[in-house]
């Protein structure tokens, strides 16, 4: 009997060597234990009762629809699109959600595209040679999407029938929602992954992978039912927490307000703090993240028990292995540990969402997001009379070291926080928030607020900077509420109004600088100030004369439906540079 040593979980040659000669790495198989395997594998490591499970059970191709023909755009950068991007108008009539595989994700999620369904981009696909048009039966057609190519482990999420599946992220479909959310968990089971393992130990799980896979159905109809009904949690689980971000098309509003308005205001109760409603915020999800992993954990238990393998697998589940609440959350220490920066930044980004009126205080949704809509006519539509929080009227928002404008960044943030909590604990609430970012809020929207929206949307932001090289001068714009005088906008009355008041200071300080009755000390500081308004004047008048004029005079319009990188990258002298967006 042919003997094997399997020496595939070490990593270095070092280690290698040393289990060459551990007794445990090896194994006597012999051939015909193979062949008991689809395909054949050379699987020596595999126990009988492992590879038995092939023999007393059915393919789950009997049972289920692969494609083995998706839809491949040849050309992503012309017909793929982040939902984010286009106007919304355009969702699901042009332009249709995309399943393109993504992240290591399990239940629900990674629907961040939509993909041009046109009759003149389909018509593309079926006849481009390197494009394919997914067949039409399978259109907007309820089922399961996996990740094609992973190294976690497979990792399949329910879609549904609004959305389209592509090459990377292929499709399942089954005839019933009992048999889907069975085949669903099954396929996110321990007991599968260990399968895929035999079938094919690259990183890429192919189609014919996924047809070879074993299953067997419960003699108890109890326990399917069970799988069903844990299979179906995990589902609305993972949606609720994917639809908590706004970068999902459901997004409806931010965690902070849900809770605050589901929870507490609900009540007719005194406005709590943000810490209160913070701290419920944790424990709510706290509780939704341990119903998960208590479920997967269960889930793996009846398929051990289905397929008589409680010799050779455990339940046991990673908390790391949890799909939700990667941003929000880590695991210390076998512990779940909030994140309150990444929360309150989420707060605050969904606050300027609400300045420039992509969100609104009084529904839930979006709110403006398509192009040539005024506030007067958004709001008119969802029969808003006196909204609860102003939008800014000319779509633009100053960044600034200092409060120079009535509608300053700050000024505005800390008005919205007012609104939403009130006024009687606004100082505990700016400070819980200075608190949780490490830094003053003026300091996060000059340092840190622009870079985390860039990464948050993916290097396709929605808000838009207009930076001075340097950035001495910053001033943000709702992309779907551009108008082509927006630069001229801005030029005029924040850029040059902005060179007047440096100038006024400039004049204030160099006077107490010449003041001899001041001390060395207070002279000196004055010096420096006027020294820092000197730079900061010469950047930016620089920049005003020499780059914004240009683009104020100009006036260019812009099509959302051509995306954030063509659009952005129209005006990438006067925006803040994003690393390799726009060619050079």
């Amino acid at each position: 009997m042919p003997t094997y040593i399997r020496l595939t979980d070490y990593k270095s040659s070092e280690e290698k060597e040393k289990g060459f000669f551990d007794p445990k790495n090896r194994y006597e198989a012999k051939q015909e234990d193979f062949e008991k395997i689809p395909g054949s594998p050379i699987a020596y490591w595999v126990s009988d009762k492992f590879a038995n499970s092939f023999i007393k059970s059915e393919s789950i191709e009997n049972y289920v629809e692969i494609i083995g023909s998706h839809n491949k755009t040849a050309n992503n950068e012309k017909y793929v699109r982040f939902i984010w991007e286009v106007q919304k108008i355009n969702v699901l009539n042009r332009w249709v959600l995309y399943a393109k595989g993504g992240e290591y994700r399990k239940w629900f999620g990674n629907l961040d595209f939509v993909v041009d369904w046109s009759e003149e981009a389909r018509e593309f696909y079926e006849n481009n040679p390197t494009s394919n048009l997914i067949n039409k039966k399978y259109w907007f057609k309820e089922g399961i999407t996996y990740t094609d190519l992973t190294t976690k482990g497979f990792n399949c999420r329910y879609i549904d029938s609004n959305t389209i599946s592509d090459m990377s992220g292929p499709a399942i479909y089954t005839n019933n929602r009992g048999n889907r959310n069975f085949i669903m968990a099954l396929l996110n089971s321990y007991f599968s992954n260990e399968i895929f393992k035999l079938l094919n130990p690259t990183f890429h799980i192919k189609i014919n992978d996924v047809k070879r896979l074993p299953i067997i159905f419960p003699k108890d109809e109890s326990t399917k039912q069970k799988i069903d009904e844990l299979t179906q949690q995990n589902i609305d689980i993972s949606k609720e927490e994917w639809d908590s971000r706004e970068t999902s098309w459901d997004f409806a509003q931010n965690e902070i307000l849900r809770i605050l308005n589901d929870e507490f205001l609900i009540l007719n109760e005194d406005k709590p703090t943000l810490e209160t409603v913070y701290k419920r915020y944790c424990e709510y999800w706290e509780e939704k993240f341990f119903i998960l992993h208590k479920n997967e954990e269960e889930l793996n238990r009846l398929f051990i028990e289905i397929y008589e393998l409680q010799d050779e697998l455990t339940p046991n589940v990673d908390l790391k292995d949890i799909t939700i609440l990667k941003n929000e959350a880590k695991i210390v220490d076998g512990e779940l540990e909030f994140q309150s920066d990444e929360i309150i930044k989420q707060f605050i980004s969904y606050g300027v969402g609400v300045m420039f009126g992509r969100y609104s205080l009084d529904h839930e949704g979006l709110h403006i997001a398509n192009m040539d809509e005024s506030v007067e006519e958004v709001n008119s539509k969802f029969n808003i009379q006196n909204s609860t929080f102003e939008i800014d009227e000319d779509n633009i928002i100053p960044v600034l070291e200092d409060e120079y404008f009535d509608d300053d960044i700050v000024n505005r943030f800390t008005q919205f926080v007012k609104v939403v909590f009130g006024k009687e604990h606004l100082r505990e609430n700016l400070e819980f928030i200075e608190d949780a970012l490490g830094m003053s809020v003026r300091k996060y929207f000059i340092k840190g607020f622009y870079e985390d929206h860039i990464k948050r949307y993916k290097k396709r932001p929605i808000y838009w900077m207009v930076s001075s090289p340097k950035k001495s001068f910053m001033s943000l714009f709702y992309m779907h509420r551009y108008k082509s005088d927006i630069f001229a906008k801005i030029q005029n009355d924040y850029l040059r109004e902005y060179i007047t008041k440096l100038e006024s200071s400039k004049e204030l300080a160099q006077r107490e600088a010449n003041d001899s009755t001041n001390s060395p000390a207070q002279r000196k500081k004055a010096n420096k100030v006027v020294e820092n308004i000197n730079k900061k004047l010469d950047e930016i008048i620089k920049f005003d004369r020499e780059v914004l004029t240009s683009f104020a005079q100009n006036r260019v319009e812009i099509d959302l439906d051509d995306g954030v990188k063509v659009n952005y990258c129209k005006f990438k002298e006067i925006l803040y540079p994003i690393k390799g967006l726009c060619k050079k």
